[in-house]
């Protein structure tokens, strides 16, 4: 077995990097929230004259610097998880002969509840957008679709034309890790689409040709930083000032679904979770919704 003080942890993690990109598929995003926290852990392993690669020892330290750093116990959470996929991988390639962070615990996090909005404030934020105007009709579209989809941000910019069947009524979508789902979209989403297709997005283009079915004036894909930009302008027409974000959207969704009566794995499908533990932290919703079952049907409720 190879003696680990002889592959230095920068090059390691570059390797590691260009695995999670070629053979995880991984996408961008993604893979920058990797790179930036094995920096971090590089920059610390290096002020602590840390050689060859770290081992428990060393990433105790780092770990306990983060919390005396006082980061929050998610970030640490996803900090750690980081960690345990290189050196899951270095394991895999022999160049350690165990994994340090095997037996180190996560922090405890509380359960948040998502943050979502109620049904009154949906439609206020999707008649939002001006809808005589070439980009009110095509936000008004994606804010509709965003909505009737659950889809990420990235996903939604990503949208081309050939992926959206609307005599069918379903939607392919990309997401992590190159995976590939079907999302039902329903008729409100799909006649807001149309209107955009019809008079919005030609005016737009001004006859440049896009594959992409959210474009801007020189015929690329929306970004997702110029939707965020957007929204925030939507939802402060709309009286919705605090915290609004494309991720709020895909939460009111699934919080929806679920107080309509969904059920968690169906959910899982639609959002593109790759496990249904992910799906869990709307368990609130079926929890109330049992609360209201039990007292509404239970003879001794």
């Amino acid at each position: 077995m190879p003696n680990t003080a002889v592959f230095p942890l920068a090059s390691e993690i570059g390797r590691f990097l260009d695995f999670c990109r070629i053979e995880k598929g991984l996408a961008g995003n993604s893979l920058e929230a990797y790179r930036r926290d094995l920096e971090k852990f590089s920059l610390f392993c290096r002020s602590a004259s840390v050689e060859g690669i770290p081992g428990m020892e060393a990433v105790r330290l780092y770990l306990d610097s983060l919390y005396r750093a006082k980061m929050g116990g998610r970030s640490i959470a996803r900090h750690l998880s980081t960690l345990r996929g290189l050196y899951r991988h270095l394991l895999g390639e022999e160049k350690i002969v165990s994994d340090p962070t095997e037996n180190i615990a996560a922090p405890k996090q509380w359960e948040t509840i998502p943050k979502y909005l109620n049904r009154e404030q949906i439609e206020r934020l999707l008649a939002s957008p001006n809808p005589s105007r070439p980009t009110g009709l095509r936000d008004r579209a994606m804010l509709q679709l965003l909505y009737a989809t659950g889809l990420r941000v990235s996903e939604l910019c990503a949208v081309e034309q050939a992926d959206l069947n609307g005599e069918l009524g379903y939607l392919r979508a990309m997401g992590k890790g190159n995976r590939q789902r079907i999302v039902p979209v329903g008729r409100h989403a799909l006649a807001a689409v149309d209107d955009y297709k019809a008079s919005g997005r030609p005016a737009i283009l001004k006859g440049r040709a896009s594959r992409y079915l959210f474009v801007t004036a020189r015929g690329g894909k929306l970004t997702r930083l110029a939707f965020w930009k957007n929204l925030a302008g939507h939802g402060k027409r709309a009286g919705i000032f605090h915290n609004l974000t494309p991720h709020v959207l895909r939460h009111s969704f699934a919080t929806h679904l679920l107080e309509g009566g969904a059920d968690l794995r169906s959910v899982q499908t639609m959002l593109g979770h790759a496990d249904i533990s992910t799906t869990q932290i709307y368990t609130h919703v079926v929890r109330a919704r049992l609360r209201k079952t039990l007292d509404e049907h239970h003879p001794r409720a």
